[in-house]
């Protein structure tokens, strides 16, 4: 019943840019914090950002001041722009959202950054 959509992966070069999407069924309400975690083969998950419904955010340090992750309530949808990409950055990003206090996962879109 509830969806978490991604859009936005894809392959990029080093040093470019993408911008993850991930929008939760419009019919869902009591949205929380929303975020993004990756995990590459063999890695442990790892939280990429979170933002809180009111828009504290919080980041991975290996990510700081690269990626910025932003929300649209009316939406219920949430955003990673990913700038200065490296191939360090190649995983598969889940996005999270915390709805009825239920946590919700998507499928995964995949971010692959070449040398």
């Amino acid at each position: 019943q509830v969806q978490l959509v991604e859009s936005g992966g894809g392959l990029v070069q080093a040093g470019g840019s993408l911008r993850l999407s991930c929008a939760a069924s419009a019919s869902v309400f009591s949205v929380n914090t929303m975020g993004w975690y990756r995990q590459a083969p063999g890695n442990q998950r790892e939280l990429v950002g979170a933002i809180t419904k009111d828009g504290t955010t919080n980041y991975a340090d290996s990510v700081e001041g690269r990626f910025t992750i932003s929300r649209d309530n009316a939406k219920n949808t949430v955003h990673l722009q990913m700038n200065r990409l490296k191939p360090e950055d190649t995983s598969v990003y889940y996005c999270y959202s915390n709805i009825h206090y239920r946590d919700y996962w998507g499928q995964g879109t995949q971010v692959t950054v070449s040398s």
